[in-house]
């Protein structure tokens, strides 16, 4: 499969070297629909990038990058046009080449395959600006970790956000998080910190091939969770295990790896969001199940046969201490549901919404645009900072991405008749 490649910068405040660079990331078009314009998400902050292109024959560069050497086994730099995407990046940020001193190497981070496009592999290179700058553009402004970690971790609804470069490419390492075992086989993402994705092949429709298993597994477990009226509470959390059989194994030594207070999270009955739970029913058996009744009836005793709690919207989890809040959300099917991380306020949404392309609604299992639409009503009431979909790439702009939906599915069923726009969908699944 091709990769392709951005390059993000790393510019340290001379005057402040706990500081990097951010620069405010352009937003999606607008509707030009005075309703769903009205939906705005808050202001994101990032590294400053740009697309990094191959060259038609490999040379050196003439901006000397420090350390290539001790990634050549990832990336040959000398493949790419690093002097053009340098130069654009800098220009964003109003400054020059000559402006920065030594230039280094610091990171190559590799895209999980999330599907249906090609991943998007990040060369992080570091920069020493010789002087400060007096006037830097509205667009960006001096930012310590410490601040980036306050904006992602301890989220105020309506706040600004940090994007996901800054988190790969420094934040993460000051984050105090359990280490994972996740089997060399399988790539992953951790956005936002906390937040565990790992895409596994499993039987869904097209164009996705993998469905995301998400995993919270925080690092300081809490023993008084049981004492606050929490409807579960473990010491980790994965949601929808819906793996093909040729990767259990891989799964089996995920859940393997959690602790042994499991709590395993089901947002619908589908096979490519259920397939993984005989593992973990195998591996795990004292595991606590959430999933709504009507999810329940429809999953079969061969992939989990032992008891579960039900859960119908509102309930409140405890993960080592974190708050998880279950959100009844039908529309997809009449027992989806899905799932708000308190501290990130990160929203996973099941198949409400997928990275690419529009939602299917499962008229057989009780799915319906009345309860979809209301359902995404309900999402951009609570102003994410993050839209979890269990196909496809983490959202950074939920609200626009709901209203997208919205727009979209509105216009359909103007077009066509219901009935026949369901056996789209269902055509579709």
């Amino acid at each position: 499969m091709a990769v392709h490649h951005k390059l993000a910068l790393i510019l340290e405040n001379p005057l402040n070297d706990a500081e990097y660079l951010l620069v405010k990331q352009t937003r999606p078009p607008k509707f030009n629909d005075e309703e769903y314009d009205s939906y705005v998400d808050s202001d994101l902050w990032d590294l400053p990038s740009t697309q990094l292109n191959l060259l038609e024959v490999k040379s050196e560069p003439s901006i000397a990058v420090g350390g290539a050497e001790s990634w050549s086994g990832k990336i040959e730099l000398k493949k790419f046009d690093v002097d053009s995407a340098l130069n654009r990046v800098l220009e964003q940020v109003g400054f020059k080449a000559a402006d920065v001193g030594d230039w280094s190497l610091l990171k190559y981070v590799e895209e999980a395959q999330f599907g249906p496009g090609s991943p998007i592999n990040s060369v992080f290179v570091r920069g020493k600006l010789v002087a400060s700058h007096p006037n830097l553009p509205e667009s960006c402004k001096w930012l310590s970790v410490p601040s980036c970690l306050n904006w992602l971790l301890e989220v105020k609804p309506g706040n600004d956000r940090v994007g996901p470069l800054i988190v790969a490419g420094l934040l993460n390492e000051f984050v105090q998080s359990r280490e994972l075992k996740i089997p060399s086989t399988l790539s992953y993402q951790e956005y936002p910190p906390g937040v565990v994705l790992v895409p596994m092949g499993s039987k869904t429709g097209k164009p996705f091939y993998t469905t995301n298993l998400v995993v919270f597994a925080p690092q300081n477990a809490s023993n008084d969770s049981e004492k606050n009226g929490f409807i579960a509470s473990g010491d980790a959390l994965i949601v929808d295990p819906g793996c093909r059989s040729e990767f259990h194994e891989e799964l089996a030594q995920i859940v393997a790896s959690l602790p042994r207070k499991l709590v395993v999270f089901v947002t619908h009955h589908h096979h490519d969001h259920v397939d993984g739970l005989s593992v973990i029913q195998r591996c795990n058996p004292d595991a606590t199940l959430l999933a709504h009744e009507n999810t329940m009836r429809r999953i079969g005793k061969d992939d989990w046969s032992l008891g579960f709690t039900a859960i119908s919207g509102g309930e409140e989890i405890c993960i080592g201490g974190q708050r998880l809040i279950a959100l009844f959300s039908p529309g997809h099917t009449d027992g989806h549901m899905g799932l708000l991380h308190a501290s990130t306020h990160s929203l996973i949404v099941g198949d409400h919404c997928v990275g690419q392309g529009s939602a299917v609604l499962d008229v057989t299992s009780g799915g319906n645009m009345t309860d979809y639409f209301q359902s995404t009503y309900k999402f951009m009431e609570l102003a994410p900072h993050a839209l979890v979909p269990m196909h496809g790439r983490v959202n950074l702009w939920p609200k626009h991405m709901l209203c997208g939906y919205l727009k979209y599915e509105t216009e359909i069923s103007r077009s066509l008749s219901l009935p026949f726009r369901f056996c789209v969908l269902l055509a579709q699944n």
